[in-house]
């Protein structure tokens, strides 16, 4: 191993150092604490002031939190990391450090239904527009740009509707107007591909999934790859921190405005059980990735499936990309279309093992109907744009002994 470059695996469990050295333990201790005491006024004074490293309030920072944040910094190559309540919270808060009313964003559109709801229905409230464009067409995404466009968004892997954007060239597409890619890396985790490699400035992250990997915490991260130049015009809101902290700037503005302003903190004691589920991430992502690999063939080769996705199967339009771009694992999404609503509930209905509800990324292999579900506010024409129909399903496979999860899929599929 070297020390200047250790394996992500080993990162995973050695990248940074738990923050109470003093004892020797090798697990991060929980500080749960609002506050932070200072032996005179003159102490907290040169915090608040920026002049002196310290922890003031949890809502801002907290030492278990910063680990966190620190452990994914590492693993994605940024220069710094904010963690959030969620991945709903993490990319709410990138765009309110970038964006102001009159502003615009262009987005894929097929991505998660909450984000796509929140670029739609509620940023628009406060006067940001979001241009949504097909996620693998990349003269869309310069068709689309304007003066006022602050950032391109996308997901790694389009969730459900399983398209992969080519996020080499919009990293050269963003290079070429100075305006910020911000990947969502959620569904293939750095285990996968890390982003910055790739082209994108600014990396987030619904933590809650496969990170936690369990389903036992919320919570959400953002990472600043730091190779973005904020003192661009285009940035004019960032040019008060660029002042003070040049290339820090969008982080000083996610910390000292977006997160003390709105409150979206990261609670420690869900930051302890995310660090936690990092330390696996690397043997479950392999395991995800094999299982997800045999479910999409035997569905493929199903008589009773009428479509699949899956960026590994040689037939998805995607795969020659998602090979080049993910170096040979494809996440663990699979969806497959049965006909008809009533087909694919019952279905989901029919299953033993497989857990039906509103997540992905868990240790267990989870089912859920978007269209009545994640994406039930968003109209025909919404839903259709990102492959949500009314017979399609998504499976997050887990890491089950595979021949279980097949054996459940099959017995469910033979009685329809």
């Amino acid at each position: 191993m070297s020390e200047q470059s250790p394996n992500i695996e080993t990162l995973l469990l050695h990248g940074v150092p738990p923050p109470d050295r003093e004892s020797g333990a090798t697990i991060p201790p929980i500080f749960q604490s609002s506050a932070f005491g200072y032996p005179s006024a003159e102490a907290l004074e040169a915090v608040f002031a920026g002049r002196e490293a310290g922890y003031v309030y949890t809502r801002i920072n907290n030492p278990t939190v910063d680990h966190f944040e620190r452990r994914l910094n590492r693993l994605e190559g940024g220069i710094g990391a904010m963690a959030c309540a969620s991945g709903m919270a993490a990319i709410t808060a990138t765009i309110l450090a970038l964006a102001e009313a009159g502003d615009e964003l262009v987005s894929s559109n097929s991505i998660f239904g909450g984000t796509y709801s929140l670029f739609q229905d509620t940023l628009s409230r406060c006067g940001i527009r979001t241009r949504f464009v097909e996620a693998t067409d990349l003269d869309a995404y310069r068709g689309a740009l304007r003066d006022r466009t602050k950032l391109i968004f996308v997901e790694t892997i389009g969730n459900p509707k399983l398209d992969v954007p080519d996020i080499a060239a919009l990293g050269r597409l963003a290079r070429e107007y100075g305006i910020a890619l911000v990947v969502d890396n959620t569904v293939t985790t750095p285990i996968v591909v890390r982003p910055k490699e790739l082209g994108a400035d600014i990396v987030v992250h619904s933590a809650s999934k496969f990170i936690s990997g369990q389903g036992h915490a919320i919570g959400g991260v953002i990472v600043d790859c730091g190779t973005c130049d904020w003192s661009n015009p285009r940035y004019e809101i960032l040019r008060p921190f660029y002042r003070r902290v040049q290339q820090f700037a969008l982080l000083a503005a996610l910390r000292n405005q977006v997160a003390r302003n709105l409150g979206g903190c990261l609670a420690p004691f869900n930051a302890f059980l995310l660090s936690m589920g990092l330390e696996t991430l690397g043997v479950r992502m392999e395991r995800h990735c094999a299982n997800a690999a045999e479910v999409a063939a035997f569905l493929a080769a199903h008589p009773k499936v009428e479509g699949i996705s899956y960026p590994g199967l040689e037939t998805h339009p995607d795969h020659h990309l998602a090979n080049r771009q993910f170096s040979g694992r494809y996440g663990a999404l699979v969806t497959l279309r049965l006909g008809t609503k009533e087909r694919c509930f019952r279905f989901i209905n029919r299953l033993r093992l497989v857990k039906n509800l509103a997540n992905l990324g868990d240790t267990r292999t989870l089912v859920i109907h978007p269209a009545s579900t994640l994406c039930r506010d968003l109209n025909a024409a919404e839903r259709l744009a990102m492959g949500v129909t009314d017979d399609l399903v998504r499976l997050s496979v887990g890491i089950e002994d595979p021949a279980d999860i097949l054996d459940d899929l099959s017995r469910s599929l033979d009685g329809l």
